[in-house]
């Protein structure tokens, strides 16, 4: 029997008795469900298929939640987790699940989420897309590390923050994290630690981009030339690029040197076979999985199948993420973001690309939208909202009236809300598909085609 769990005495309130649940399947969080007296049981950790020691941990008239105390019998499924912080630290919450296991029940349950909301008619099997999908493993170009200062020991500690609790557990490596990212974790850990102003130190941002490693330190108040210094000198021995970003987000570059003092280096990653390259603000929204941004960016515009003369919104643009690569497809691309600093970087990714025919606007794209000038007929639609979805802005269909929409989601129940809107707008399912962008989490990328029914 696998101990997971050895439960403290509690004085203060009597804790439930441990019980023997036979879990079903997963919740969309990628929960274990168990039945128990007529009532749906939460297990984070457990597989479908296992039997498990549990014991409840919040009851309600309709559900219960209850956590691992241990594995009676084990899942096929089941695999050791790579990572040595894998049951504290709070990033990853399907390690114990093989990888191609994860993707089938993401899969499944994107497909279940959609036809049991109110689109309510069943997913053909054959609008199903194969998923795409890359290496399980050192795939995230980008990672916020978080500090805590104690007083007592003066220590600064650097980790990821445990689940479900501010609590930062202190990490030596990220098997998910790419691997030059992740071997600088301990060596920053050791040298911010020998700054005099560590205390007053944020969270550390690090990034792999096409352009080499770059990391941005967050600071409280100026630091000392003795600090910059140390700085300064760890940034040459490790060959990245260092900025210090301080309280009003202002970011100063202190490896390398800059000529001029109005200016920072830009990472930047290549799309489109290499002849799109998107710069970013360290802190902006960048898709965190480089790989599979690439294969989903070409799927994307696959889908819309852009032709000459067509006029394309993008929607939720970002820096020009699909706005760039379809702009060297289309007649006329129009993108829009609700970020100001992110608009202003995507004209200049337009610029910088030699690009004419895309043009970039800033609108709260959850607000009214009548008055916007570049609201009014198209041929086709992308979206890549938040996890909110983009319900507000699927109300101007109407007056849009896209031939197809491929909609970009990383919440499937927002996705599934809003395929009703274009549903009852005479849309139908084209194609559906899994984005893998997060292995080992229980998080859902995913695509979807629709076209208007004639």
């Amino acid at each position: 029997m696998a101990q997971f769990f050895q439960a403290k005495p509690n004085k203060s309130k009597q804790l439930s008795t441990k019980l023997s649940l036979s879990v079903t399947q997963l919740d969309h969080l990628g929960a274990g469900i168990a039945q128990h007296q007529g009532k749906v049981v939460f297990i984070p950790g457990v597989l479908p298929g296992e039997t498990a020691t549990v014991q409840f941990v919040e009851q309600k008239k309709s559900y219960s939640k209850a956590k691992l105390i241990a594995i009676e019998l084990a899942s096929a499924h089941r695999v050791k987790p790579h990572c040595p912080h894998y049951y504290e630290c709070g990033g990853c919450d399907l390690q114990h699940m093989d990888t191609q296991a994860q993707r089938e029940h993401k899969q499944t349950t994107l497909v279940d989420l959609m036809s049991k909301s109110s689109i309510a008619s069943a997913i053909e099997t054959d609008v199903v897309a194969a998923p795409i999908v890359g290496d399980g493993w050192h795939y995230r170009r980008r990672a916020r590390l978080a500090t805590l200062f104690d007083q007592n020991t003066r220590r600064l500690q650097l980790g990821f923050r445990a689940a479900n609790s501010n609590k930062i557990v202190s990490i030596q490596q990220c098997p998910v994290l790419a691997e030059s990212l992740s071997a600088l974790i301990t060596p920053f850990a050791v040298n911010l630690n020998q700054l005099k102003a560590r205390s007053s130190l944020g969270h550390v941002e690090l990034t792999q981009a096409d352009n080499g490693n770059f990391a941005v330190l967050r600071v409280t108040k100026v630091l000392p030339a003795s600090d910059i210094r140390w700085l300064t000198g760890f940034a040459e021995k490790h060959q990245i690029n260092l900025l210090l970003q301080d309280d009003a987000g202002q970011l100063t570059q202190l490896y390398p040197l800059l000529q001029t003092d109005d200016a920072v280096t830009l990472p930047y990653y290549h799309l489109a076979q290499e002849s799109v390259r998107c710069s970013f603000t360290p802190g902006n929204f960048v898709q965190v999985n480089g790989a599979i941004n690439q294969s989903m960016v070409d799927q994307a515009i696959a889908w819309l199948d852009p032709q000459p003369g067509e006029r394309i919104l993008d929607l939720f643009c970002g820096v020009g993420n699909f706005s760039l690569p379809l702009a060297l497809k289309a007649a006329e691309v129009v993108a829009v973001e609700g970020v100001p600093e992110m608009v202003q970087q995507a004209k200049q990714n337009a610029i910088d690309n030699k690009l004419d025919n895309v043009t970039f606007y800033h609108a709260d794209l959850s607000a009214d939208l009548s008055t916007q000038p570049w609201l009014g007929k198209i041929d086709k639609l992308l979206l890549d909202p938040a996890r909110a979805g983009a319900f507000e802005s699927l109300q101007w269909l109407q007056k849009m009236q896209p031939k197809k929409v491929v909609y970009v989601s990383c919440n499937p129940a927002s996705l599934a809300r809003d395929s009703s809107v274009l549903l009852a707008n005479g849309y139908r399912i084209a194609k559906v598909g899994l984005v893998d962008m997060f292995p080992q989490t229980h998080h859902i990328e995913a695509m979807v085609l629709f076209e208007l029914d004639k």
